[in-house]
């Protein structure tokens, strides 16, 4: 049973996705007050830990809401098998990396130099015009 009201998706006013699109880690984070840089610096240093590291982090207690939010979401793509929380993290501090793109084909582009004093829109007078 897809939708609940007689063909219709949803009543004028009603949503089907009452809490909406959850956040992100980095925004939710910098909705806790933390500055990007923190955040950068939390995520690469807790992307050289090893899975027992990273577990230990996860449970501690002393341990900044920072650091369990990004040790917590590292876990969890790694116990899914998943890399998108892990190539979100990594694209958030390094950037992405450059994408290169071959072109293929028969077409030729040809790029012609034409002298600007030689073209009859040119303002300047060709070395021949002149006196």
């Amino acid at each position: 049973m897809a939708f609940p009201h007689d063909g219709n998706k949803f009543e004028p006013g009603e949503t089907g996705n009452p809490n909406g699109r959850p956040r992100k880690y980095v925004s939710t984070l910098q909705a806790q007050g933390y500055k990007l840089s923190e955040v950068n610096d939390a995520i690469q240093a807790l992307m050289s830990m090893d899975l027992e590291e990273l577990k230990t982090v996860a449970g501690n207690p002393k341990a900044t809401v920072l650091e369990v939010t990004i040790a917590m979401a590292i876990k969890k793509s790694i116990d899914r098998g998943s890399l998108y929380s892990i190539e979100t993290l990594l694209t958030r501090v390094y950037g992405k990396p450059k994408e290169l793109t071959e072109a293929t084909g028969t077409q030729k582009i040809i790029v012609e130099y034409v002298n600007p004093a030689d073209h009859p829109l040119s303002s300047t007078p060709s070395a021949a015009e002149s006196p």
